[in-house]
């Protein structure tokens, strides 16, 4: 039925906790959502399984080497008098953990295990912000297609459903 709402998590662990506390003023929502609810127990519980996953996957950083890359180019002087010079591109060295997609399924499992859904509800409209009244969802409301999230610019959320 929420199908548009309803999607498989994608960001990192660690991303992952900031996103559902932080929303971006025209980026979407992501929670881990469950009817009714409390937003400060799926926030423990979040934990809670963020912990978990890290305990049985542990974090496997990974070091690689962009490739360099020579490249030509001319430059040429107001006379015309042309010189070939070689730009180094690449070979920037970068980190990155090899384990966070299988930690974010291990995540996954866990809230599912516990009765949560991944969902993402698109940023509210400037016409529904004015018309709503000021609040914070404090407990996680029913869903319905038409819901959609506002970002009270100081780490919370409402959940409105207009109508």
């Amino acid at each position: 039925m929420f199908a548009a709402l309803m999607s498989l998590p994608r960001p990192s662990v660690t991303a992952l906790g900031l996103s559902a506390m932080l929303l971006a003023a025209c980026g979407p929502l992501g929670i881990y959502y469950k009817a009714g609810t409390s937003v400060a127990l799926m926030n423990d519980t979040q934990t809670t399984c963020e912990v978990e996953a890290l305990g049985k996957v542990p974090v496997d950083q990974r070091i690689v080497r962009e490739p360099v890359r020579i490249v030509p180019r001319q430059v040429c002087n107001r006379k015309g008098d042309c010189t070939t010079v070689y730009d180094r591109i690449g070979g920037e060295i970068r980190t990155y953990d090899a384990n966070v997609d299988l930690r974010q399924r291990v995540l996954n499992q866990c809230m599912t295990a516990k009765g949560y859904t991944y969902v993402e509800l698109p940023a509210c409209s400037q016409s529904i912000k004015r018309a709503a009244p000021a609040g914070v969802t404090t407990v996680m409301p029913r869903l319905a297609p038409n819901s959609c999230a506002i970002d009270n610019n100081n780490g919370t959320w409402q959940i409105v459903t207009p109508g």
